[in-house]
């Protein structure tokens, strides 16, 4: 199978070791799901949140159920083919996943820097030839593009679904993450869609804590505020319902006989939000 072998023979056991010894992104998201492919220094982190924020862990999880949905919402508008932008570890359920239920030949390309993620990817999410997962720095859209895989699978005349799933909150300013979605959108086609999510700056003490230990773990990033966050769409028509914290971005309805959910935001709900923007014709 493709994308198995390719994950084995493009193993860099090296590159694997040196990120060991420092926290992933990836990693400790994966570990507050519940996830076990993790090192001591991710858990460290985790636990951190867990115990010292409890109630932080929301942060994952409601980014995580947000980005599915974004997902299910871009094959119900006709996205056939995703790029999904720091995809992270293999969870129970997958962008592809959510796309082939409505498309069951729908193109996935994961990307992700971490060589421990791709190499784990690529053993239990490239099941056939119209899913792969390759190692990409997602500040450089070019290279990406340019990339042999996303050559094979993306057709850049069809609609496209782009997802930067927290990804662009560790972008630093001078890294132009705005630039970054521009360079995508300028290649996308009509009714292609982009979708954001991004950590935004609270006034809380625990916004505050969780900011500050979120930069001094992974030594990058930038927490934004509403306006920043919006900038980043450039001039993508932003739909409906705008941006808002992923806790209450396009809700699933209520299951039959069920209640609705009605309740406030807690301190650490607020601090993650999102919003899909539409390339126009």
């Amino acid at each position: 199978m493709h994308g198995r072998v390719k994950g084995v023979r493009d193993l860099n056991i090296n590159a694997i070791r040196a990120r060991q010894s420092r926290p992933s992104v990836a990693r400790v998201y994966s570990y507050v799901l519940g996830g076990r492919d993790n090192y001591g220094v991710d858990k460290d982190v985790g636990d951190f949140f867990m115990g010292d924020l409890p109630g932080s862990e929301l942060l994952a999880i409601t980014n995580r159920d947000a980005v599915l949905r974004a997902a299910r919402d871009m094959a119900a508008d006709g996205i056939r083919q995703v790029i999904d932008m720091g995809c992270g570890l293999p969870t129970d359920e997958n962008i592809h996943d959510v796309l082939r239920r409505q498309h069951p030949d729908a193109r996935v390309v994961y990307v992700d820097n971490d060589p421990f993620v791709v190499a784990h990817g690529r053993a239990l999410l490239a099941i056939d030839e119209n899913i792969a997962v390759l190692e990409a720095d997602v500040g450089d859209p070019a290279a990406i593009r340019e990339h042999p895989d996303v050559q094979r699978l993306i057709d850049f005349d069809e609609p496209l679904g782009i997802i930067f799933g927290i990804t662009l909150s560790f972008l630093n300013d001078d890294e132009d993450p705005a630039g970054v979605v521009k360079s995508w959108a300028d290649r996308m086609a009509p009714e292609s869609r982009v979708y954001i999510s991004h950590f935004q700056t609270g006034r809380t003490r625990e916004a505050a804590a969780t900011e500050r230990k979120i930069l001094e773990a992974f030594g990058r990033g930038r927490w934004r505020d509403e306006k920043q966050i919006l900038e980043l769409f450039g001039d993508l028509e932003l739909l409906d319902p705008g941006l808002k914290a992923c806790k209450q971005w396009r809700p699933d309805p209520p299951r039959a006989n069920e209640p609705s959910e009605e309740r406030d935001l807690s301190v650490w709900e607020e601090l993650v939000v999102s919003g899909m923007a539409r390339k126009s014709g």
